[in-house]
């Protein structure tokens, strides 16, 4: 049943998490060990590209061949990298093996939450919500501490020890616990548009961190390339039908908003609280973990309630609403406090929207493409992120770069309240449908 192999299934989502934020504060140890200070941003970038190129990927694999042994590759993939990136002895070989970990990480959280949408149905599946925001708040705020720890204490190699035993309990458990049917259709893999698909990822994100127009070509060119072979596909590896379904189409849509609109200020609010205002790293890290504590909250409340009414389009609206007063609050706000008061309601905001975005759109598909449909919204809103740290990152750069303009950074973030004000016209928008009672595998043993 679903309660024996949950705690599997949270602890891969755990890992694949806290992958991206752990590493943070140990590069600087990274990089005076092997040296390339100059490639320290590299060592993120990699295992985030990597990533993100292979959630459509598992999504559509996932649909195919079943999830289980999607989700078991992952693991098997993300402790190889890890043991590799403990062993790596120079910065390019550090680089190379984290993004073999981020193969493993894109399918952990895409097989996790596509698992527990086959085996708990849309109307229970709310319950759970805050145990998958849990995972989330976990991540990013215990990940750079024991990071720190780590480097400060043990070394940074100690880091990926971690990983090893961790996983082999994901993999133990759900390889147990997990029963679960293998579709029979299997149409010609999308070996072209998955390819292409790729080629628009790796710019899109690499046009996020870096910043070089180049890549804005390559995204540029993998998306019309992709154009032109989904029309040939048999079985695309992201159907462009699906989001002919506004009930798929709309979170899509909105979980881009989110990712560029949180990503962008959780990226630099630290930064500007630093450097701007003097506050040191631990009062910053606590003004991003009250942004975390009103995701974690929130998510819990709005998951039981929907569960308990079968309703969900009133908290996105509402989401949507107080997210953007949240943002909008950040152009006044000019202490830690009342950023932090700030932070906290727009933490609020996209608790009521993230995860409940997921389910709407699992909610609206068939068993056939729940990998793909929920592949896709945590896909987009990871594009989203890498516009929103590109764009916030270009504007507030400059300005911590000169004292004189310091100032104008808080108006910064609170120009991203717009793009949360669009983000309430499309869920305005969203199909307010019943959640199915049925879940798409009734037992798992």
């Amino acid at each position: 049943m679903i309660g024996l192999a949950l705690p599997g299934l949270l602890l891969a989502m755990l890992l694949g998490a806290l992958d991206q934020t752990i590493m943070t504060p140990a590069l600087p140890a990274i990089a005076a060990d092997l040296g390339g200070l100059d490639r320290m941003p590299a060592v993120v970038t990699a295992y985030l590209v990597a990533a993100t190129v292979v959630m459509p990927g598992y999504g559509k694999l996932g649909d195919r061949f079943g999830r289980k042994p999607l989700i078991q590759v992952a693991i098997a993939v993300f402790v190889t990298g890890a043991v590799l990136c403990g062993l790596a002895a120079s910065m390019p070989q550090l680089i190379v093996f984290r993004a073999v970990q981020g193969v493993g990480g894109g399918g952990l959280m895409i097989g996790a939450q596509a698992i527990i949408g086959e085996l708990v149905s849309p109307r229970e599946r709310g319950r759970y919500l805050g145990l998958i925001g849990a995972a989330y708040v976990v991540a990013v705020v215990g990940g750079p501490l024991v990071g720190g720890l780590f480097a400060d204490h043990l070394g940074w190699r100690w880091i990926f020890a971690l990983y090893p035993p961790l996983g082999l309990v994901a993999f133990a458990v759900l390889t147990a616990t997990l029963r679960l049917p293998r579709p029979s259709a299997r149409p010609p893999i999308d070996y072209a548009g998955a390819l292409s698909l790729a080629v628009a990822v790796v710019g899109i994100v690499l046009l996020g961190q870096t910043r070089t127009p180049w890549w804005l070509l390559v995204a540029l060119a993998g998306a019309v390339a992709w154009a032109a072979t989904v029309r040939r596909a048999a079985d695309p590896v992201l159907p462009p039908r699906l989001f002919r379904e506004r009930a798929f189409a709309v979170p899509v849509g909105i979980s881009v908003l989110i990712g560029f609109a949180l990503f962008g200020t959780v990226t630099y609010m630290p930064a500007f609280l630093q450097v701007a205002l003097g506050v040191d790293a631990t009062r910053a890290g606590l003004v991003v973990t009250a942004l975390m504590i009103g995701v974690l909250l929130t998510t819990v409340v709005s998951g039981r309630l929907i569960t308990r009414t079968g309703r969900y389009k009133a908290y996105p609206v509402a989401g949507t609403a107080v997210a953007a007063i949240g943002l909008g609050l950040l152009a006044f706000a000019r202490d830690p406090v009342a950023i932090g008061a700030a932070m906290l309601l727009t933490g609020l905001g996209v608790g009521l929207v993230m995860q409940v975005m997921v389910l709407v759109a699992q909610n609206a598909v068939g068993h056939g493409d729940l990998g793909t449909a929920t592949s896709a919204v945590t896909f987009f809103r990871q594009i989203g992120a890498s516009g929103g740290v590109a764009a916030v990152g270009a504007l507030v750069g400059d300005r911590l770069a000169g004292p004189a303009a310091l100032a104008e950074v808080p108006p910064v973030f609170g120009m991203l309240a717009p793009l949360l004000v669009v983000a309430l016209a499309l869920a305005l928008t969203l199909p307010d449908r019943p959640l199915r009672t049925t879940a798409h595998v009734v037992r798992t043993t």
